[in-house]
């Protein structure tokens, strides 16, 4: 029986399980071989590859209930400063990741993208924390509740009213909010139009998603006997997914609209997982294996824009290939991993490659002591 309220190395462990994930898909070696769990769904759907970001939103909650009570959870003063320190940086790098390598020939501000993954992160914490210093637990459930109703009908109401597909890629109420706001031209257009999947209409819903590690976190803070409590984290899980799933058949699991149905689905499994890994690390205390998994999360900001920023100098770099110009990227790829390993397991060798040279980094970050807050 573990009835101690300190912090689990399940939390630490699942954070790093998450950042090692997402260097996993995130770094193929091409993206034209890419095991189909590995890739993110075209559209409607939830592959492994999609739980991801959720759990990345999921653990910003979590680590909110731990951190927001050294401040005992004032509404001002130096908790809300941290809270709008915390906003703007992680907010700013987000822009500077985009902006990356800042200098060139091709510079287009006319077409710079404004939101991105960390610009999520930012805002859909300062949301998550001005309604938990504001409400009590009710008012979260609530609160919550209301948001992912609301958003439900808001691109419901849309479709009715126009007489289209709410939930298609071009006819969304999200798509038509981001591109008046944002305009066209600052949106992402890896989807084959300008459409921003971290747009600003579907960070409503993902402030659920932090809210929801919140009240986990909350659950795991408070808990006595933490073997009991993971079965009640087990049923809530289970519950989430179910309800996420059967709302699914009229509000589509979707990622790139972050709606109401992945929020719950996606929820559930990250709240299921997390029990397992209490469970198994600090109820049964199989603890070995944890270790390179708490190194990857003890620098998950750094990680993150680490890897973006090796990526894009990698495709920037040009090599001369049979003739042809390739990036650095490719040229990788191409002549040592595909030759080794084929075109998928070779692209799959390529991203394994890559956890383990950044793992290789932050094991010597963390033998120095050196942490990257913000």
């Amino acid at each position: 029986m573990t009835q101690s309220n300190d912090r689990l190395i399940a939390l630490d462990t699942f954070r790093g399980a998450t950042i090692a994930l997402m260097i996993l898909v995130n770094t193929p070696g091409t993206w034209a071989h890419v095991y189909a769990p590995l890739r993110h769904a075209k559209w409607h759907g939830c592959t492994l590859t999609d739980l991801v970001f959720p759990f990345f939103l999921f653990i910003v909650g979590i680590s909110m209930r731990y951190s927001f009570e050294k401040y005992e959870f004032y509404k001002w003063g130096p908790l809300f400063k941290k809270v709008m320190w915390r906003t703007i940086t992680i907010f700013t790098i987000g822009l500077l990741l985009n902006a990356f390598p800042f200098i060139r020939q091709d510079w287009d501000w006319s077409h710079f993208r404004i939101m991105g993954v960390l610009q999520r992160i930012a805002l859909a914490y300062l949301l998550a924390s001005i309604i938990v210093v504001r409400t009590d637990i009710k008012g979260i459930v609530k609160i919550s509740t209301g948001i992912l109703i609301g958003y439900w009908l808001l691109l419901m109401g849309h479709g009715w009213y126009t007489g289209v597909d709410p939930y298609a890629l071009k006819t969304n109420l999200a798509l038509i909010i981001d591109s008046f706001i944002l305009g066209k031209n600052h949106l992402y257009t890896g989807t084959g139009i300008p459409f921003d999947p971290e747009g600003l209409l579907s960070t409503l819903p993902s402030v659920v998603t932090v809210l929801f590690g919140f009240l986990v976190g909350t659950m795991i803070k408070t808990a006595k006997d933490h073997e009991d409590n993971t079965q009640r984290m087990a049923v809530l899980g289970a519950l989430l997914i179910i309800l996420g799933w059967v709302w699914g058949f009229t509000f589509p699991i979707n990622k790139q609209l972050w709606t109401s149905s992945y929020v719950l689905f996606t929820g559930g499994i990250g709240t299921i997982v997390l029990a397992v890994m209490i469970w198994i690390i600090d109820v049964k205390e199989i603890k070995g294996w944890t270790k390179p998994f708490v190194i990857f999360g003890a620098n998950a900001i750094f990680l993150y824009a680490a890897s973006s920023i090796w990526t894009k100098i990698m495709l920037r770099i040009q090599f001369e290939l049979d003739g042809k110009i390739i990036s650095g990227y490719g040229y990788l790829y191409k002549t040592i991993f595909q030759p080794m390993a084929g075109d998928i397991n070779g692209s799959l060798l390529f991203a394994l490659f890559h956890v383990f040279m950044f793992w290789l980094i932050l094991a010597w970050m963390y033998k120095k002591k050196i942490f990257i807050k913000i």
